[in-house]
């Protein structure tokens, strides 16, 4: 192993760049090159290609987004795409890769390097911590503390006018975001995609926790949860209880952005240095994760199928506690 790539692909996260810096100070620490390789699998199959050094990822701990860039690619997704993109590693000369990103990057990570028989390693980066075998993922924590700050300043706005608030966070189809939260938040409702609600349970819902409290009540919507669009939830509402003073916030892309936590950048640093021991202990075609503060191996395969479950102890918690 004298020379590996480094990309990240798919959605931003804070903390990617904590993540690149490690891998590329610890790869260096091990006398090896690092390449870095821009805007993800596009970056592969054009060749797309920066040498880096310690120097070139000084300052970068602190830093949202990637230095790398990132971007989805169609052109990966074909054989042909996957041909011309190895036939660009074996010209640079690189041994392995290691690549940033979600559950989409760690599929292509995955067929690739059984097609070619080339050492993987990804490292999950992803705010909506829906990976399988790790307890976090890097950027999960930053996109919490940026939610609860938000949703703490609607609370102001929504008890100072007895409004009832549906905000919707981010996740797909995963409810971690909304799930932890609500709990740090408050909310009285929370709407997920793992916990069918119907829209007569809502209903109850609001009757006990805003119309017979009559001050405010925040339900948080992860934008995959099944009953529908958090704009229409709202509007059914608004239009069957023309009583409730009803306002809907999508917090949208403000969660991927900021400065990362220090949960984030020590997590970042951990995975990034876990990488490169996996590709120099000759490890391929996993994830480096942690479990109960372990660094731990897990199958690109079995951290994209295998279902993460929520914490049911948490949603138990909502009702006990919530206003």
């Amino acid at each position: 192993m004298k020379k590996i790539g480094v990309l990240t692909s798919g959605g931003d996260a804070p903390g990617m760049n904590a993540a690149i810096r490690a891998v590329v100070r610890k790869a260096v620490h091990e006398n090896i090159e690092v390449v870095g390789i821009l805007k993800g699998y596009n970056g592969m199959v054009n060749g797309d290609f920066i040498p880096m050094e310690a120097a070139s990822v000084s300052g970068i701990l602190k830093e949202g987004g990637t230095i790398l860039k990132s971007a989805r690619s169609d052109v990966f997704r074909t054989p042909e795409g996957r041909a011309t993109a190895y036939e660009n590693l074996k010209r640079e000369g690189i041994d392995g890769l290691v690549v940033i990103g979600g559950d989409g990057t760690f599929t292509g990570a995955s067929i690739f390097g059984h097609e070619y028989d080339f050492p993987v390693i990804g490292i999950p980066g992803t705010i909506d911590n829906d990976l399988f075998g790790t307890d976090l993922t890097i950027g999960y924590d930053t996109a919490l503390n940026t939610v609860a700050e938000a949703v703490d300043k609607i609370r102001d706005t929504a008890t100072s006018h007895s409004r009832l608030f549906f905000i919707e966070v981010m996740g797909r189809d995963a409810g971690f975001i909304a799930l932890n939260a609500g709990v740090a938040c408050g909310a009285e409702v929370v709407l997920l995609p793992e916990k069918r609600t119907s829209f007569d349970e809502l209903k109850e819902f609001l009757q006990k926790k805003y119309s017979y409290s009559k001050s405010s009540s925040i339900v948080l919507v992860a934008e995959g949860e099944k009953l529908g669009k958090t704009i229409d939830i709202a509007d059914r509402i608004g239009k069957e209880h023309p009583e409730y003073d009803v306002r809907v916030t999508i917090l949208g892309h403000l969660q991927r952005g900021g400065s990362p936590t220090v949960t984030d950048r020590v997590l970042a640093s951990e995975l990034g240095v876990a990488a490169v021991d996996a590709l120099l202990t000759n490890k391929r075609d996993v994830m480096v994760g942690i479990v109960n503060g372990e660094i731990v191996h897990v199958p690109l395969s079995q951290a994209i199928k295998d279902e993460k479950p929520i914490n049911s102890r948490l949603l138990n918690l909502i009702n006990v506690i919530s206003g």
